[in-house]
């Protein structure tokens, strides 16, 4: 039995490393903070305008700075200290959600203010996390770094579990705007630990401004490696048509019987998937045995795309939360597949540029999907809209994957790396 834990339980060798481990405690302090203004910013526009639709809007409008500053980020990411990048974009994350805090707190009640400011937040946000991913790869070895994609998506899918939780047990006895200065706080507390963090400039040595030649370098780099174009376009499937978190107010309320003030039923649903996932990384140590990537993040998504069809059927609230768990699981193995892919698959020197590429996915996959799904449920209802997304992911995925067989043949190799700093 102990050998058999040994084999699943998360591998957490990389905290031995001194860099790795401030990089993971900063994530920890803001894990639950972060996912408190993630169910704030729905639930406040949804509570303003009453409407699903509203709420797929201001993802999309939001999706728009996401998508211009992960590429160009992802580029900076290259050229510049990746340390000192994280420490400024950390400041402009945490500043922001100060601002949201204070235009709760005085009721201004405007849902186009409430937009402005999670744009600007995406600006940073986009800027943040091609070089906080990125810097896995300079700061462990590379046959470490399944193991260390999976400590750092665990910990996000803990505050992912307990910060909409928490949002939905404190929203009604402390309000919204509480959860805008918690976040607040937890972000500023992570600017120590990342300053902290040893100097990482670019691979070339010297450090220079980006311009759009770097991104569009970028692309090219990307148009030849179909490994690591299908590993996008997958993750693009499941998210777009798989990803029914807009619905979640409006299905709160009206399906599983929330007060209009917000309650459980609310956190339970954003809580679900994370939650899921957590549990999933709180065993990922075989992950790191496994070296058919590629076909472990074809299963991964089909059984993500099965699992929204159960949910949308779903008129429980436990099934419901079952269904989405399941749904986390798999998401979170895909997740530790494709991130390995993409650190050993790029070289140091494009490894920003493709994880700008994977932030406006991963990030900007979801806020595509808040405006399909908030528009397709206002249309067709939100049980019958997440059913019929489901189908979508597991069919999409079918054809992709027949269409770029290289994907599902794509072994993981770990090569050793001269930039490595751990």
């Amino acid at each position: 039995m102990k050998r058999l834990f040994g084999r699943v339980a998360i591998d957490t060798a990389p905290l031995k490393i001194a860099a790795y481990r401030r990089l993971w405690l900063s994530t920890v302090v803001t894990a639950v903070g972060s996912q408190l203004t993630a169910v704030a910013v729905p639930k406040q526009v949804f509570d303003i305008t009453g409407s699903s639709g509203w709420v797929g809007i201001t993802a999309a409008v939001a999706l728009i700075p996401l998508l211009v500053f992960g590429l160009y980020g992802g580029a900076v990411a290259d050229l510049v200290d990746r340390r000192k990048l994280l420490v400024v974009t950390n400041i402009g994350i945490a500043v922001t959600s100060v601002l949201l805090w204070v235009q709760a707190a005085l009721d201004v009640r405007s849902v186009w203010l409430v937009i402005v400011l999670l744009g600007l937040q995406q600006v940073f946000f986009a800027a943040n996390a091609p070089a906080r991913t990125a810097a896995i790869a300079r700061i462990v070895p590379d046959h470490q770094i399944p193991a260390a994609t999976a400590l750092g998506a665990t910990v996000m899918m803990f505050g992912g579990v307990f910060g909409p939780m928490l949002a939905g047990a404190l929203m009604p006895v402390v309000g919204l705007p509480t959860l805008y200065l918690v976040d607040a706080i937890a972000l500023t507390l992570t600017i120590w630990s990342v300053w902290r963090l040893p100097p990482m400039p670019p691979a070339g040595g010297e450090s220079r401004r980006a311009g759009v030649a770097d991104v569009v370098e970028g692309f090219r780099y990307l148009a030849v490696r179909k490994v690591l174009l299908a590993s996008f376009l997958l993750d693009i499937i499941a998210m777009v048509f798989g990803m029914p978190r807009a619905l979640f107010p409006e299905m709160a309320e009206r399906t599983f019987g929330d007060p209009p003030g917000g309650g459980l039923a609310l956190g339970w649903l954003f809580a679900a998937i994370p939650l899921g996932a957590l549990l999933c990384g709180l065993v990922s140590g075989w992950t790191s045995k496994v070296m058919r990537h590629g076909v472990g993040v074809v299963f991964s998504i089909v059984a993500w795309g099965v699992a929204m069809i159960g949910f949308g059927l779903s008129h429980a609230l436990w099934l419901a939360v079952v269904f989405l768990a399941i749904g986390g699981a798999a998401d979170m193995i895909s997740m530790v597949f494709r991130s390995a892919m993409l650190q050993t698959a790029a070289s140091d020197e494009m490894r920003g540029r493709m994880q700008g590429v994977f932030t406006v996915v991963v990030a900007g996959g979801p806020r595509l999907a808040d405006l399909v799904h908030g528009t397709g449920g206002a249309a067709v209802g939100a049980g019958v809209a997440t059913a019929v997304g489901g189908v979508l992911v597991v069919v999409a995925t079918v054809v992709a994957t027949a269409l770029i067989p290289a994907f599902w043949r794509y072994r993981f190799d770990p090569r050793p790396s001269p930039h490595t700093i751990g």
